[in-house]
């Protein structure tokens, strides 16, 4: 009897970019780059409160070049007057990033973004604190653990 081939465990990435492939080829997307790094092609202040929907792309006329596309972007109401002033900004940003002219005009919707912030990164913990509960943990033998130990402890009694 032949022993099973060596099999290693593959990203979750890998396994899953066909299927997030095609759902964003659903919504026009070429790259699914343009949805999960918008932060960096946008920069922060502009995907702190807009996110890509969809890319509507004209119908092709057959002996013309294809018309750039319409990136749609769901913007909290508030913000969609700034957004709109700047979107020649957006626009250079995102073709800047597809390498080509690839999308012509924004089109906002205004919605609350689907996506939830990320938490906050929390502060450092007092030194004052870890070292009192340290004092507690005297019967631990391993200097590194009892260190672990006392950093959870702080953090613990924190929150």
């Amino acid at each position: 009897m032949a022993k099973p081939g060596r099999t290693s465990a593959k990203p979750l990435s890998v396994l899953l970019a066909d299927v997030f492939s095609d759902a964003y080829a659903k919504q026009g997307f070429a790259a699914r780059e343009l949805v999960t790094r918008w932060a960096e092609i946008a920069g922060p202040e502009i995907a702190a409160h807009s996110e890509p929907l969809r890319m509507q792309w004209p119908r092709p006329v057959e002996g013309q070049s294809q018309e750039p596309a319409t990136l749609v972007l769901r913007v909290e109401g508030p913000m969609a007057l700034e957004i709109q002033h700047a979107s020649d900004v957006i626009l250079q940003r995102v073709n800047r990033f597809f390498g080509w002219s690839a999308v012509g005009r924004l089109a906002l919707r205004q919605a609350p973004l689907s996506r939830r912030d990320r938490p906050a990164v929390p502060s450092a913990l007092d030194p004052e604190s870890v070292a009192e509960v340290a004092k507690t943990l005297s019967s631990v033998e391993d200097e590194e653990l009892r260190a672990a130990l006392a950093r959870l402890g702080a953090s613990i009694k924190r929150n």
